[in-house]
């Protein structure tokens, strides 16, 4: 099969069109043909060794550092070293093609594959993510445990379920683990993004208040998903919002703007993140988090009900996709380009030769 293997941490170079193997699918697992596979921060971070506590730049920054000149990360990964070489790809729309007799009934169905699993089970935070820990799906055909696999029965394409994994599942977890309830008013740092668009979806649909941060080009693209406030990016939150009059705030950008997010956050309030584009170093007066009550909460684990609530949520028409474009598989390098563009709204996919339609 043809697949984009990840050689090491470095730049575009380190992407590599190759032919590998088909894996064989074991016992407890399933063999899926790859139909679409979304492209995300993670697969560049990871590359790029940006998990590494020595890196203090935002995403953008890390690549071009990179590009100049490639080091080895020993904990450039989620929790150690990349098991290099490694096929990336953490979204994966596609159809199981075999499997073991646990997964005989997904045969032939077109599917989603979770890609936060959780091996020690939910009462443990022990997470492994496919293309971080194992190979996934930039590739024809990647194998996963039969229970991360699940069925969809939805009149979506290929390429619109691709958007969903990684982006959505990681949005409805924070949002999960913050506990949004209806009339509450959620701030979402980096609206247009993966996530952030998302996030605006998925809280409007628990009946929250949206206030999205974006530029003013994509204001209208989120007023349209669901966003009731547009607040321009670097504009200053305190005044455009006032102190206090947030509940939650998604913030998957950290970096220089961080410190506000905390000015806006009402007693009691909620800041949650899963990311920090803009970088991982931030300023925190201590003095806003324990005088007004706040909890920061970390994700990174999926809980239990996240992904067949996104799956229910599909099936019932009560989220829709936001596709900013495909490429065929092996323009990785163009669709990475483009994505840190950071001029789209929504998600862009790859699609693998020999998937119909595709003349790659």
């Amino acid at each position: 099969m043809m697949a984009v293997v990840t050689t090491g941490n470095g730049g575009y170079d380190k992407l590599d069109y190759r032919e590998v193997p088909i894996p064989v699918a074991g016992d407890g697992e399933v063999l899926i043909r790859v139909l679409a596979a979304g492209v995300n921060n993670t697969e560049i971070n990871t590359r790029l060794g940006w998990y590494s506590s020595s890196v203090t730049t935002d995403t953008d920054a890390a690549s071009q550092a990179q590009g100049a000149s490639a080091e080895h990360k020993s904990d450039g990964g989620w929790s150690a070293a990349t098991p290099f070489p490694l096929i990336q790809g953490t979204d994966c729309c596609g159809v199981a093609a075999a499997g073991s007799a646990a997964g005989a009934a997904l045969i032939g169905k077109r599917v989603l594959v979770r890609p936060c699993m959780r091996p020690n089970g939910f009462d443990d935070m022990e997470n492994i993510w496919m293309a971080s820990d194992f190979d996934g799906a930039f590739a024809q055909f990647v194998k996963v445990p039969t229970s991360e696999v699940f069925p969809v029965d939805c009149d979506w394409s290929d390429a619109e379920l691709a958007t969903i994994p990684c982006a959505y599942g990681t949005s409805e977890n924070m949002l999960h683990r913050a506990g949004v309830t209806s009339g509450e008013l959620v701030l979402v740092a980096g609206a247009s993004g993966g996530v952030g668009s998302a996030t605006v979806q998925l809280a409007r649909r628990r009946g929250a208040r949206v206030a999205a941060i974006t530029s003013s080009s994509k204001g209208d693209a989120l007023r349209d998903l669901g966003a009731d406030i547009i607040i321009e990016r670097g504009a200053d939150l305190v005044r455009e919002l006032g102190e206090k009059s947030v509940d939650v705030v998604v913030d998957n950008v950290a970096g220089s703007g961080f410190p506000q997010m905390l000015k806006v956050l009402k007693r009691g309030g909620r800041l949650v993140s899963s990311g920090a584009i803009a970088g991982p170093i931030v300023e925190l007066d201590m003095r806003d988090m324990y005088l007004k009550d706040i909890t920061l909460i970390g994700c990174t684990a999926w809980d239990e009900p996240v992904f067949a609530n996104l799956v229910y949520y599909i099936e019932r028409g009560e989220i829709r996709p936001v596709l900013a474009g495909v490429f065929p598989l092996k323009e990785i390098v163009a669709a990475q380009k483009e994505f840190l563009r950071k001029t789209h709204v929504g998600n862009f996919v790859l699609v693998p030769p020999d998937v119909p339609g595709n003349n790659s």
